[in-house]
């Protein structure tokens, strides 16, 4: 029975650490999603990145599209 005690003790003294340390930062709310899910993009980094395109190389058949065959 003491174990179950000193278990939970340790346990809500790690929760309480954790709960402390994260300050005003804690979010309970649950998973959001609409306007409230809009995240801001990170500094310094364009909203969309372009890649490079080489003209060269010759463009890649879409993944989803049946294979055409001849009989």
């Amino acid at each position: 029975m003491w174990k179950i005690f000193l278990g939970f003790v340790v346990f809500a003294v790690l929760a309480m650490y954790v709960i402390f340390k994260g300050g005003n930062n804690i979010d309970m709310g649950g998973e959001k999603h609409g306007a409230d899910a809009v995240h801001a993009p990170e500094p310094g980094k364009p909203a969309e990145a372009a890649a490079p395109v080489d003209a060269s190389a010759p463009a890649a058949a879409p993944l989803s599209a049946p294979a055409a065959t001849s009989k």
